[in-house]
């Protein structure tokens, strides 16, 4: 299993960016997946999820409204837009494998290796 996060760097407050997920080695279409993010000194948190078929998402309270997670099922990719961004968005943010049916219960919980993003004027 490998997930390889991009689309990191550093933008203005306000400003939007598109990270971008690309997954191997499983069945990514069956795979319910999910973004987190890790500011320093907090521990990680659940940013948002969504379901295998890309129907149903989730999103932590603080990113409603200005986070949208979607997939490319065809390209292996889940991606995190973010808008209007506030410094409190700094963080790395590591995309996970949460599970999915067909895929080996080994491979559940998978993180891939982070991307930084930075928020500053």
């Amino acid at each position: 299993v490998q997930l390889v996060e991009s689309g990191g760097g550093l933008v203005q407050p306000g400003g939007s960016l598109r990270l971008s997920c690309v997954a191997s080695g499983f069945t990514f279409s069956s795979a319910a997946m999910s973004w987190y993010r890790q500011a320093p000194g907090k521990e990680r948190a659940l940013v948002a999820t969504i379901a295998s078929a890309g129907g149903i998402t989730n999103y932590a309270d603080s990113v409603k409204g200005r986070f949208t997670i979607s997939r490319d099922n065809a390209k292996n990719t889940v991606y995190l837009q973010m808008n209007s961004l506030i410094p409190e968005d700094t963080a790395v943010y590591v995309c996970r494998l949460m599970g999915g049916m067909g895929i080996s219960t080994m491979y559940f919980g998978s993180w891939g290796q982070g991307t930084q993003v930075t928020v500053s004027s």
